[in-house]
């Protein structure tokens, strides 16, 4: 079964299969649908996303602040969907490698997109599904009734990371701070060693066990049997998926940048690259050396993005004459060991989701998971089709099931469009969105792993009203 599974994903095969149950020219879907419950009593929207173009770090970006990037994708999100920044309620912004000069994000970038001072915002941080968790905040504050009007979002610069001087440093800097006479601070001078000048570099390392996500990935691989042919051709599929959709133009979440003090407008993502078997094949392990199975070229690379959606009640949306994409239907959070499953999101959140939602893995049309690593992805379709490992250590009787892997990641994901951590949870809502309309679905599943062995599974439906543009 695993093996097929294999064979099935590595193929460059983009067709879509279209269920049975339509009503042509599109499939009959209605406000409430029979199948899947409204629990919030609001049916809560999804009205659009944007994104700005996602560039490999070190990039066109690298001059930038973040709070720039998210201004600019605030600003995108108002335009493309013609609503006054008044009337937005609320602000949930997320962030994981923060700058300390805006650690409150998601306000700084809010005034500087020009919203009212009277609108409140505050900053998130759950790691590589940072904007999920924007969108499912503002899922409880609306259905709370605190807020009608909810914008999410998140932003990653990882152009430009916080550098510290070592504790040792900080503390004698601190310590001379507040020393009072010209006594004081020689003695502490006297205290300095050279080895205190050493900095202390961020890294995407796990802090409870100090490994490195990279890894983590070629061990979890490794446990999963997965081959670094197989891995190579998995990143060879998102990569010719995503240049076919940018060629196609359903990339169409996409806000152009015009760079501060330039002429330059900066249109598509820049880390697409197709590339043949045999060039990758020569990539030597990444993290695992000289062995290991995972490469640059099977990994999610270091990224510059941002990126907003706006959420609100249905009948807000009516009363604003908008055009929503989606229903928020359900959502959960699962947390695993952080050292041996630190990459199964999606498998723990998978069935969790949908068994709340009162679906199962064949009623989903479209599929958009994460991509941290082809590794990761590769291992998680194995452990979703392992009866083993369900019972060993999921508490099922059975396996989760093999989504119809034509239905997964169509236009790619986040090994060949980008990763800015903070900002992936709205890209891939919104290409579920955009998908389930060309693609003449009913309902999409967007799941994600994120560091501290967490995950997310989302169950979305679409909305009569919902177009690609």
């Amino acid at each position: 079964m695993a093996s097929n599974l294999l064979k099935n994903i590595i193929k460059l095969d983009t067709r879509v299969s279209v269920s049975q149950n339509v009503c042509l020219p599109i499939r009959c879907l209605s406000t409430a649908s029979p199948r899947v419950k409204d629990k919030t009593g609001k049916n809560i929207v999804f009205v659009d996303g944007v994104r700005t173009p996602f560039l490999l770090s070190g990039t066109d970006y690298a001059p930038l602040m973040p709070h720039q990037l998210a201004k600019e994708a605030l600003i995108g999100l108002m335009r493309k969907t013609n609503v006054p920044r008044e009337v937005v309620d609320y602000i949930v912004y997320g962030t994981v490698i923060q700058e300390v000069k805006t650690s409150n994000i998601g306000r700084e970038a809010a005034l500087a997109a020009g919203f009212p001072h009277s609108v409140p915002a505050h900053t998130v941080t759950m790691a590589c599904i940072s904007s999920n968790q924007g969108i499912t905040t503002g899922i409880g504050l609306i259905a709370a009734g605190a807020y009608d009007v909810i914008v999410a979002g998140g932003v990653e610069f990882m152009s430009d990371v916080p550098i510290r001087h070592s504790r040792k440093m900080r503390s004698l800097l601190l310590r001379a701070n507040k020393a009072k006479t010209p006594l004081d601070k020689l003695k502490l001078l006297s205290t300095f060693r050279p080895n205190f000048l050493l900095p202390e570099l961020p890294a995407v390392a796990e802090f409870s066990s100090g490994e490195t996500m990279g890894f983590s990935a070629d061990r979890l691989a490794a446990s999963f049997k997965v081959s670094r042919e197989e891995q190579d051709q998995y990143a060879v599929r998102s990569h010719t998926m995503a240049k076919e959709a940018q060629d196609k133009g359903y990339l169409t979440d996409i806000v152009p940048f015009r760079l501060p003090n330039s002429s330059k407008v900066i249109e598509k993502d820049n880390g697409i690259r197709v590339s043949p078997m045999d060039k990758l094949a020569k990539l030597k392990a990444a993290f695992v050396k000289p062995h290991g199975t995972v490469t640059a070229a099977n990994s999610s690379f270091l990224t510059d993005g941002a990126s907003a959606c706006l959420i609100m009640t249905e009948e807000k949306a009516k009363q604003l004459g908008l055009k929503p994409k989606l229903y928020l239907r359900d959502f959960t959070y699962v947390a695993q060991d952080p050292i041996d499953q630190l990459l199964l999101g999606p498998t723990y959140a998978t069935p969790k989701v949908l068994e709340k939602a009162g679906l199962s893995v064949k009623d989903i049309d479209v599929w958009e998971v994460h991509e941290a690593f082809a590794g990761q992805i590769l291992a998680n379709l194995k452990a979703m089709d392992s009866d083993w490992f369900a019972q060993k250590y999921m508490n099922r009787q059975s396996k989760v099931g093999v989504p119809d892997l034509s239905k997964w990641n169509n236009w790619g994901g986040s090994l060949s469009i980008g990763h800015p951590f903070a900002a992936t949870g709205v890209r891939l809502t919104v290409h579920t969105a955009n998908r389930l309309v060309r693609e003449d679905g009913q309902f999409g599943l967007i799941a994600a792993c994120a560091a501290g062995g967490q995950g997310v599974g989302m169950i979305v439906e679409r909305h009569p009203d919902a177009t690609a543009l």
